[in-house]
């Protein structure tokens, strides 16, 4: 996936991304199902945060499904269940998945922080735990996820690449996820990386829930506060968010400034083909969604991950968890075709659909 100039270097993946944790929490981490060794006949437990953000019902939820089936000659099963942005429903769901004995479990937290003791009750009940996307803390077993950092930084690198010599020329607005989330403090830090000293940040936020809602109306009161004429540019940490921002960007009569983005959305990739949006992040969640499904496996059957995570993490109570770490691409209007397309991610007719079809000509994706 190395088709773009912000593409991640492999050897940037073996970094360790978080704060080492206390010894007395460092139960997680061993790459190894303690419990007894299981057949094909296994029981995954599959945790989706949010159904805000389209990747998760769309890609994570049945590339996972497709790749236990495959991995356990079609005998094992996937019960799913999402916690549509709620941390104590989520912590309810993992009681449930305890009590329905699954054999091991895949989590991608609503809080990181909050589903500790939920991971810690899993763990006790013999379930290996993989968390997923997101850096979940307590006992888990093994995580898969992006260069989080990497991401910041590519975000950041393309929009000091779209403001070229007006980087100075006036201020821009940071529009962060949300605080809940420790994917969101590394996309932050990798951007401050390369923006600061570069840019002047007018207005900063941490975006309630990652909401474009939310994101819209912090976007009102930065120009509100900043003035108009005085914008040039926004960070926004995903693509729903850079929806809420451009629409109140329109709304004052802001146009022709970068506006970032993450996911690859198709509403985010239609705004890149528009000129509404600079850039996205694409995240192959292929080989995400494979490594989550291969690790949880293993562990339920009882293997060792060696062969799998070939990098290791420490989250803020869990040092050296087994990992894998997925590359990503900056995508533009410039590859969309070599990305998004090439991969059968989408459609030219998908993007392509009535109001985009002109731009769609322009860039040549008929």
């Amino acid at each position: 996936m190395r088709r773009a100039a912000f593409a991640v270097a492999a050897g940037a993946m073996a970094v360790s991304l978080a704060a080492c944790g206390s010894a007395k929490e460092s139960g997680g981490g061993s790459g190894k199902s303690s419990g007894p060794k299981k057949g094909d006949s296994i029981k995954v437990g599959l945790l989706l945060p949010e159904n805000q953000t389209a990747r998760y019902e769309k890609f994570d939820r049945p590339l996972i499904e497709k790749k236990v089936k495959e991995l356990t000659n079609g005998k094992g099963e996937v019960i799913y269940a999402n916690a549509k942005q709620d941390a104590t429903t989520q912590n309810q769901q993992v009681d449930s998945m305890v009590t329905n004995k699954v054999d091991v479990l895949i989590v991608d937290a609503v809080d990181a922080a909050a589903i500790k003791n939920s991971v810690q009750k899993a763990k006790d009940a013999g379930i290996p735990v993989v968390a997923y996307d997101r850096l979940a803390q307590g006992p888990i077993d093994a995580y898969t996820s992006f260069d989080n950092e990497t991401v910041g930084k590519t975000q950041g690198e393309a929009l000091l690449k779209a403001l070229g010599s007006k980087a100075k020329s006036g201020k821009i607005v940071m529009m962060n996820g949300s605080s809940t989330d420790p994917n969101a403090a590394q996309f932050k830090k990798g951007a401050h990386e390369v923006l600061n000293g570069k840019v002047n940040v007018g207005k900063e936020y941490d975006t309630k829930e990652w909401k474009p809602e939310n994101a819209n109306q912090n976007m009102e009161g930065a120009i509100s506060a900043l003035g108009k004429k005085n914008i040039i540019g926004v960070y926004s940490a995903n693509d729903g968010m850079a929806g809420g921002i451009i629409t109140a960007l329109k709304a004052a009569g802001i146009s022709n400034i970068p506006v970032t983005g993450q996911d690859a959305e198709l509403a985010g990739v239609q705004r890149i083909v528009a000129g509404e949006q600079y850039m996205s992040v694409y995240k192959p969640y292929a080989p995400e969604a494979a490594a989550a499904a291969e690790m949880a496996v293993d562990l339920a059957q009882g293997k060792s991950l060696d062969s799998v995570a070939k990098d290791k993490v420490d989250s803020p109570t869990t040092k050296q968890v087994p990992s894998v770490l997925v590359p990503v691409t900056a995508l533009t209007k410039d590859n969309i075709k070599d990305t998004v397309i090439k991969d059968g991610v989408y459609t030219v007719a998908d993007i392509c659909t009535g109001q985009y079809k002109a731009a769609c000509d322009k860039l040549g994706l008929k």
